[in-house]
């Protein structure tokens, strides 16, 4: 028996058994050929999100659906952003250009304005076979959204319906009047500055979700992964979430007790710290129900964080409803997710409120990465990060060409290996008024442990330094600059900042101005 079987077995291969098996390997080798499925993007950037998540470690702020991405993907608890005000922040994330480079430094300007051939983050997807949309508050305002970067026209809640020739007109429209302008939009132009219309710095609403600009926005985002999900698609969000007017659904409120939040931690301003770089929490102070001048009422501080946690957790949800598009949608495991802050805020740090310092709670940001793919998922990093990298590195998570000239470095990387060497340090910067010299700047290099800020005068040769360090405190307690024990301390930090970001590049990284 076992003669015959292994006969026939010959003879089924001598006949049509071999060239059936060749079929078989040739299938296979075909299958092995055919290219991977192009992925997509969903970017989602959130206002004012400290990192301060579950996933970060903070139990007491409740985030399941972000800390349900970050068990697929990998968290960077060291991500910076270039300069903690809104649009500085986001011209940076989806140019790839620093703000020195492109001269945004305010609400005020677009980037179109000295860099009139810049390639945006959509832009590059959409001119390689993309489709690219966006919904919410993704550049600073329509009055300043960018046209070049968008298939189609992107989507704000009161305005036309998605994707229709209206919505698209409109767009135009903004474009047409933001060109004529010269590329500036003035203070009390409609959609520079937009907010809710409240006299009151927080709210707890009896509306529910879908009723609030945030729920409005995470559907209708939704709808179109629903529309887009059978071609590449790159899809921009924009939340909210804990900016001011911080307002809510009531019920988002209720998950935080009143009277249980935190009191602000290193309340008092860095000993021996030029004032100039602090500021007077203007943000929160136009608010009626927040003191002119003069510290913030414990009180009221508390009522600030409960509110701010509050605005984060339905920022969470509605980050949920993105999530659940995408499975429904069978895309989940096609689609890179990206979810950013686009700055800090300090939360009574120092004396602060809101962002625009230097300082570690404004400059340092959420970001959460889940790749299709990627190895190492469910980790965390610890490699120092910044916003001016998220360009190139969705780049190379998809398979895109770099735009020209990019600025930041892709740590596409990290997800190999999170904690491999990376960059020496990051860099932010903020602009003041200083007192008997005028505009000045303040330059700003995080390291793992130190914190070294040069401010000068733009018009004149004024100059003083910051140093802090963060062995023995996450906040700024002393400015230690000008004890004669930190001289070569200092030196070393002024060395490294002359050399400049692209001195402090990651060890492996290729230049990033090599291709077209």
């Amino acid at each position: 028996m076992n003669h015959r079987s292994h006969t026939s077995r010959r003879k089924f291969l001598r006949s049509g058994g071999a060239s059936l098996s060749g079929l078989a390997a040739a299938g296979l080798a075909q299958q092995a050929e055919e290219p991977l499925p192009r992925l997509n993007v969903l970017l989602v950037l959130v206002d004012d999100l400290r990192p301060e998540l579950g996933c970060y470690g903070n139990p007491r702020v409740k985030t399941p659906r972000i800390d349900r991405l970050a068990s697929r993907g990998m968290v960077f608890l060291r991500s910076y952003c270039q300069q903690a005000a809104s649009s500085p922040s986001r011209t940076t994330l989806l140019t790839g250009l620093r703000p020195d480079t492109t001269r945004v430094y305010d609400q005020r300007i677009h980037f179109r304005a000295f860099r009139p051939n810049a390639i945006t983050l959509p832009e590059q997807f959409r001119d390689h076979g993309y489709e690219t949309t966006a919904f919410g508050k993704v550049f600073e305002s329509p009055a300043l959204d960018d046209h070049r970067s968008w298939s189609i026209a992107p989507w704000n809640p009161g305005g036309p319906a998605w994707h229709s020739a209206a919505n698209g007109a409109l767009s135009r429209a903004n474009w047409e009047r933001l060109q004529r302008s010269r590329w500036r939009v003035a203070e009390d132009e409609p959609g520079a500055a937009a907010e809710a219309a409240t006299s009151k710095s927080w709210r707890a609403s009896s509306l529910d979700a879908a009723q609030l600009p945030d729920g409005q926005v995470a559907a209708a985002a939704a709808e179109a992964i629903a529309q887009l999900k059978d071609r590449p698609f790159f899809i921009a969000v924009g939340l909210r979430g804990p900016s001011l007017p911080m307002i809510a659904p009531e019920r988002f409120f209720k998950l935080y007790p009143t009277g249980r939040s935190d009191i602000p931690k290193a309340p008092d301003p860095p000993r021996d710290a030029p004032t100039f770089a602090l500021h007077g929490s203007e943000e929160v102070r136009k608010y009626d129900d927040i003191p002119a001048e003069g510290p913030i009422p414990i009180p009221k501080a508390r009522e600030l964080i409960r509110a701010y946690r509050a605005c984060v957790t339905f920022a969470d949800s509605q980050i949920g409803v993105l999530l659940d598009a995408l499975d429904h949608n069978g895309i989940a495991d096609r689609t890179a997710v990206a979810i950013v802050g686009v700055s800090g805020s300090h939360l009574g740090e120092l004396g602060l409120w809101n962002k625009h310092s230097n300082y570690e709670a404004a400059t340092h940001t959420a970001l959460v990465v889940r790749a299709p793919r990627q190895r190492n998922a469910g980790r965390k990093t610890e490699a120092l990060v910044e916003s001016v990298d998220l360009f190139p590195s969705l780049c190379a998570i998809c398979d895109v060409p770099l735009a020209q000239n990019m600025e930041g470095s892709s740590w596409r990387g990290i997800f190999d290996d999170p904690k491999r060497l990376w960059k020496r340090a990051v860099f932010s910067q903020h602009p003041r008024i200083i007192p008997g010299v005028g505009p000045g700047m303040g330059y700003s290099m995080r390291t793992v442990r130190h914190r070294y800020t040069e401010w000068s005068g733009i018009d004149s040769p004024y100059s003083t330094v910051e140093l802090y360090d963060y062995k023995d405190s996450r906040n700024e307690l002393r400015n230690i600059a000008n004890r004669p024990e930190h001289v070569s301390l200092v030196n070393g930090l002024a060395h490294m900042m002359r050399e400049g970001w692209e001195g402090s590049r990651p060890p492996t990284q290729l230049p990033t101005r090599v291709r077209g």
